[in-house]
């Protein structure tokens, strides 16, 4: 049995009620708001600082079941109560933390990383939290527990990581998807993991209703953000940021936010290590949105005073297109303790950053260009000195958006005029028009307009 503890607790102060890991619950039954997952930070602080970044060094990418995963290995912050043999893990975590040299000197801020969260099992960084989820999922089960199925709401990622954990798991799994919503990849991975998929005719915040709806009535458990078990696996890229640095703290973290609860991970990690003693300072924490799906930036540009959900229009970055964000309020709370911003990418910028950095040796999701093109704006008003350190968060690997590649690099993007194409030049085979082609391209990149 393990040493440490850890509980749901409503996330309103002047209510605080608690609820143990093993019940099926994902708002307060007293005041409707959110849960999150609390630890006890006494007994953590039984330990120095140093003995956790020792630890915690000692167990990164070892083969240590199940500490070599790289949210596992940091199993007393994140979830004690699962026993080892019911920890679903992919050997997730332990992301390239990428050196953008090159971009970072084109804009004058040359330490510039992108943390490349989508060179994970299903490609994104859900699998981070749902390997916590399902874990717990399996725990319950052993321990008695009759739960049929996991179910999510997903514009892709989510739905990909619940199947892949589940179908390891063993377990049946569940996923509504807006009809037509989602890329030709995000729709083929759950399907090969077995699950049930429900392609349902409307957006993000109709599939979230209903599987709120069916979880609330039928003995289902819910996988979605609102399911604060989440936040406790996606939290550990702060600590893998700072352990990537030899625990050194960067001074900004830029990330794309949807249904937003990776805004509130990313703060709860980061304030984790503060509170152990295991970093100094907190960064800030810049949340990028799409302007067709901007209820928070809204929100910020009337210093939070007001919030109101929005119908999400049409954006290229799908898995972020939410109007009505069920964590809202955490991500609220921790923009306002880090000093945090809020901006807005439109169609044509998101698609251009994310065509220019590839240029540079990435291969990015349309989500990550709404976080390189918030960066791009904030950099041209100033915010970043040349000597800060920036980190981009990369949200999924861009192999799961080949349309969107395609259509930006033939023109085939509705309303984005791309200013980086390149598409394939088609010859005969013949020696001199090759010659030709080859070095008048090599001329035009030489010296171009």
């Amino acid at each position: 049995m393990t040493e440490y503890r850890s509980w749901f607790q409503c996330i309103n102060e002047e209510c605080g009620e608690t609820y143990s890991l093993d019940q099926i619950v994902y708002r307060c039954t007293k005041c409707d708001n959110l849960l999150e997952v609390v630890h006890d930070i006494d007994r953590l602080k039984k330990r120095s600082p140093e003995e956790w970044r020792s630890l915690f060094d000692s167990r990164y990418r070892h083969r240590i079941w199940p500490y070599g995963s790289a949210v596992w290995g940091k199993k007393e912050w994140v979830c004690p109560y699962v026993e080892d043999e019911n920890v679903v893990s992919m050997y997730e975590g332990a992301t390239n933390l990428f050196w953008a040299e090159r971009f970072g000197k084109q804009i004058g801020i040359e330490d510039l990383w992108i943390k490349m969260c989508g060179n994970s099992h299903t490609g994104s960084f859900k699998d981070l939290g749902m390997t916590v989820l399902v874990s717990v999922v399996k725990q319950m089960i052993a321990d008695g527990r009759d739960i049929p199925a996991v179910a999510c709401a997903s514009t892709g990622d989510t739905s990909a990581a619940l199947a892949a954990y589940c179908a390891a798991a063993g377990l049946e799994s569940i996923v509504f998807l807006p009809k037509g919503k989602v890329s030709v990849a995000q729709l083929l991975q759950p399907i090969s993991n077995g699950a049930i998929v429900l392609s349902l005719d409307t957006d993000f915040d109709g599939c979230m209703s209903m599987v709120q709806k069916i979880c609330t009535e039928e003995n289902i458990y819910l996988a979605n953000s609102i399911n604060s078990l989440r936040i406790e696996g996606q939290k550990t890229i702060s600590i893998e940021l700072c352990q990537q640095f030899n625990w050194e703290v960067p001074e900004w973290v830029i990330i794309p936010g949807g249904n937003l609860g990776n805004v509130s991970a990313l703060g709860k990690g980061f304030k984790m290590m503060y509170e152990l003693g295991l970093i100094d300072k907190l960064p800030r924490i810049v949340c990028a949105q799409a302007q067709n799906a901007n209820p928070l930036y809204l929100s910020y540009q009337k210093n939070f005073e007001e919030y109101h959900p929005v119908k999400a229009q049409k954006t290229l970055a799908s898995a972020i297109q939410i109007g009505d964000p069920v964590s809202i309020n955490k991500a609220i709370k921790v923009l306002k303790e880090f000093d945090g911003i809020v901006e807005q990418a439109s169609e044509q910028e998101l698609s251009d950053a994310a065509a220019m950095v590839d240029r540079t040796g990435t291969f990015n999701c349309p989500h990550t260009g709404v976080a390189l093109a918030v960066f791009l704006k904030l950099k041209e008003r100033d915010f970043f000195k040349p000597s800060d350190k920036v980190i981009i968060i990369s949200t999924a690997h861009g192999l799961k958006f080949i349309e969107f590649k395609i259509g930006y690099h033939n023109g085939s993007l509705e309303n984005i005029a791309p200013k980086f194409p390149n598409m394939p030049i088609e010859l005969p085979a013949e020696l001199g028009a090759v010659k030709r082609a080859i070095f008048e391209n090599l001329e035009k990149r030489a010296n171009p307009v």
